[in-house]
This record gives C-alpha cells, structure tokens and sequence, in this order.
C-alpha cells in the first residue's frame, strides 16, 4: 500500500534525497518535514518537494502514513517518546530510520514498546558532503537499501515498506540489526577509521616542506577520499557502534600484524600470496579498479532508469572514439555519487567523456 503523507524529521543530504525521490516518482504523496535550519526548509518549499515546513515536530505529523527519522545518527532515538504519543493516536503510523547504526535505536525502541511500529532503514548511498544542498533525486536508484525489522512487527506492514523501498528504485535487503551493524562496521565504519589513520599519520610524519602531501597521488588519494566526510558524523558513528568498531580494529590490528611478520621475515612467497588473495577478492567485485596504486581514471553518472539508458551513454562515447575500461550499475553508493560508473584507460579520455556527458546534460561526478 503506497502512503498518503510522509514526514520527514531532518531534510539533510540523504533525508533529502529520498522526499526529492519520493516527489519525483509518487508525486501525489502529502510531504512534511521539520527541519533546525529555516534556509533547509524555505529551500524544499521552493524546490516543491515539501508541501509545509516546521521549526518543532508538530501533531500534523500524527497523521503521517510515514515517518522518517534523519537526524544524526545518536539524535535519533531523542524523538522516539514524542513518537510514541503520536503511534497511541495512530496506531497506523509506521516510524522508520536512515542511520547507519541500528543497535542502538532497536534497543530504545524495543524499552519504549514500539516495536509494532518501527522498521529500520539504511540506505547505502551518500557522499562525504553534508546538508540538504546536496541531495538528489536519484540517490537511491540501484542502490542497496538495508532494512531491520523487529520482532512484533506485522508482515504485511514490513512487505509495505519493502515494497515502498522498491518503489524508489532502490534495492532492500533485510538483515538483522546486530548482523547489521557487524557488515556495515567492516565495509564502511572501520575503512573510515584507517582512512583518517592513515591521513594523520602522513600529516604527523611530513617534513616541513610537505613533501608527502606534494607528492600524494592516485593511490593515497583514493584511499583517503572518505577522510572528507563529516567529522561529527563519525563522532556520531563511532559512539553508537563502538562495540563492532572496537572488535573490526582488533580484528584489523591482529591482520596488520600478520604482514608486519612476513615482511619482517623477508618471506617474499607469503607477501605474494598476501597481495594476490587481496587482489582475487577485490577483483571478484561487482566493480574492480586496477589497484591501490596505478592512478584510476574513472567518473560516476546520475543515470535515469529508463530502457537504453547505459546504451545511450555507450554510444555517445563510442561515436567520439573514447574506449571505455570498464562499466557498471553501483549498488552501494555510500559516501559515493552517481548510480553508473564508467573507467577509461588514461586521464585524456577521462576528461573527454567528462565535457560530452555534460554536453548531453547528464550530471557527472569525477573521483
């Protein structure tokens, strides 16, 4: 069952990426939100993506069919018993979150006896960027969307909402909270934490005349691009998923230390075998790229789901001799823009393709 009215608690990047994608593809869904900054809100009046804007979580949104929680990710649970009176008006309404750590607001959830009405969310798209400026309408497309349920949730209603998840173009996956917490400590939260290492690192072991910061490349730079992303976004992060990034760095510590020893020993089979079984799993992703540190000349592109879509692109660069390295639809886009990401073979080709598609009016996105 497609909802009537959603409201929207935060309208920040990815907050408002999902109301734009909402508005793009279910035009005639009530959309409300309330949002600390004024600007935010005056922006998505004018934009039409919302139809009121408040200061304060009013009782218009006891009426919501939806409500998605966006603020920060330990912010959060801070709305959960204004909610509750507002569910003991309607049993109907259906709460819901976008943070990536879902321990925390299961258990405040579970202790506030809202389990009937809750379902988590964590859609894996975004940018390092910050604020509702950044938002798409296309965000969510082709991108998985991580769905917790709990245990008194009723099936129809969590069908709905994964049906409704689809709707957006996006993929939902279901997964239990604490499982969760675990996958997205490993592939998101622990690559932030030694990217940020790693950059500290570099800027405490530098000479005066920045030598490593001059000569910083492909390699390093690729490594440490998420280091830009939001520092009290991960204070937030760290807090509430201390537990399994606490574990993922003991777990990464203990890996270092095994390649400390083979390099150590000199033992040259072993450091090969290291690199190649990193290599074999890296390659066997949806998308490789050519390593850690050969430069990778690559865009991503806001693609619209429409038949030919990739075709029309291919073409387009085809047609102007530019070969392309390799293609794919990106399924998990956090901290990344663009749903389709082309490769090419050096940084002349690259900077071709990048003036034709924005001839052609697509929005690009170079990394």
């Amino acid at each position: 069952m497609t909802p009537a009215k959603i409201g929207f608690i935060g309208l920040g990047h990815i907050g408002g990426s999902i109301a734009k994608t909402i508005r793009r593809i279910h035009p005639d869904i009530t959309l409300i939100a309330f949002d600390p900054s004024q600007k935010t809100l005056d922006d998505a009046l004018k934009e039409q993506i919302i139809t009121k804007g408040y200061s304060s979580v009013t009782e218009d949104f006891i009426s919501c069919d939806y409500i998605y929680l966006c603020a920060p990710v330990l912010r959060n649970p801070e709305y959960l018993p204004l909610l509750k009176g507002f569910v003991s008006q309607n049993p109907g309404l259906l709460i819901t979150d976008i943070g990536s750590v879902k321990t925390g607001i299961h258990k405040e959830v579970k202790r506030l006896q809202m389990e009937a009405n809750f379902i988590g969310g964590h859609p894996m798209c975004g940018t390092e960027h910050t604020g509702y400026e950044y938002s798409t309408a296309y965000m969510l497309e082709n991108a998985y969307y991580l769905i917790t349920v709990t245990e008194h949730i009723s099936r129809q209603r969590a069908a709905d909402f994964e049906a409704f998840t689809a709707s957006l173009d996006a993929l939902p996956l279901v997964l239990d909270y604490q499982k969760h917490d675990f996958t997205v400590g490993s592939v998101s939260h622990l690559p932030h934490v030694i990217s940020a290492t790693l950059v500290n690192l570099v800027e405490e072991l530098d000479d005066e005349k920045e030598t490593m910061k001059t000569v910083a490349a492909g390699g390093f730079k690729d490594i440490t691009r998420i280091s830009s992303s939001s520092p009290l976004m991960w204070e937030n992060i760290c807090l509430a998923n201390r537990d399994q990034i606490l574990h993922l760095i003991d777990a990464y510590t203990a890996s270092i230390g095994k390649i400390r020893e083979k390099i150590a020993a000199g033992e040259g089979d072993r450091i090969h075998s290291f690199f190649e079984q990193a290599k074999d799993y890296r390659d066997s992703f949806q998308i490789s790229t050519a390593g850690p540190i050969k430069p990778v000349y690559n865009l991503f592109c806001d693609l619209i789901d429409e038949a030919g879509g990739i075709a029309a692109i291919a073409t387009i660069l085809s047609s102007n001799n530019i070969s392309i390295k390799n293609i794919g639809i990106v399924h998990n886009r956090e901290f990344m823009q663009g749903v389709l990401h082309i490769e090419f073979y050096d940084a002349d080709a690259l900077k071709h393709a990048i003036d034709l598609l924005q001839k052609y009016h697509y929005t690009v996105y170079e990394h």
